[in-house]
């Protein structure tokens, strides 16, 4: 049986290549996720409708209308719409639409705020593997997830080794 301290580190070294394409895609568009407010390339910056005491008197028929005026965003019917968030600390709410294009509309006046590209939910279905292949996000970058849960072990482990190794010897020279 091979000394622990070597198996450790063949462990670390061959569970690193192991893992280094999906860890880097993962490290890569984690970063770019932690970023998604700081970065309007990543997802639109969030506008602000026009202050306003009144309620919103908006219908959901009156908010379709309106994003089917905007034919490239390609909303022509509630089926291609993704989802809608509505702000109202911010008087405005944004439609997502399938092809993820965000429209951000004023909550009071049905004003169009803002049409822009919203590439964070393409960066985070990569980012969990699920845009590569449905089973990816379980066969491949859940495991390694934790394989660098285990490469983070096995590195500290070998980090406290010297101290370990000079404590040993101190104790053991009179």
């Amino acid at each position: 049986m091979p000394n622990p301290r070597v198996l450790n580190r063949r462990l670390h070294r061959w569970g690193a290549v192991a893992v280094a394409l999906p860890f880097l895609i993962m490290l890569a568009s984690g970063l770019l996720l932690q970023l998604k407010k700081q970065l309007p390339f990543v997802q639109p910056h969030e506008q602000r409708g026009a202050a306003s005491e009144v309620a919103t008197t908006l219908t959901l028929p009156d908010v379709l209308a309106r994003v089917q005026q905007l034919p490239h965003v390609g909303i022509q019917s509630w089926a291609d719409i993704d989802r809608i968030d509505v702000r109202p600390a911010k008087n405005m709410m944004k439609v997502v639409s399938l092809t993820r294009w965000e429209v951000q509309l004023d909550l009071v006046t049905a004003e169009i705020l803002q049409v822009a590209y919203r590439r964070s939910d393409l960066i985070e279905s990569i980012h969990d593997g699920s845009w590569f292949h449905p089973t990816a996000k379980l066969a491949v970058f859940l495991p390694t997830g934790a394989v660098v849960l285990g490469l983070w072990v096995t590195g500290m482990y070998l980090w406290v080794l010297p101290y370990l190794a000079r404590r040993r010897r101190s104790k053991a020279t009179p």
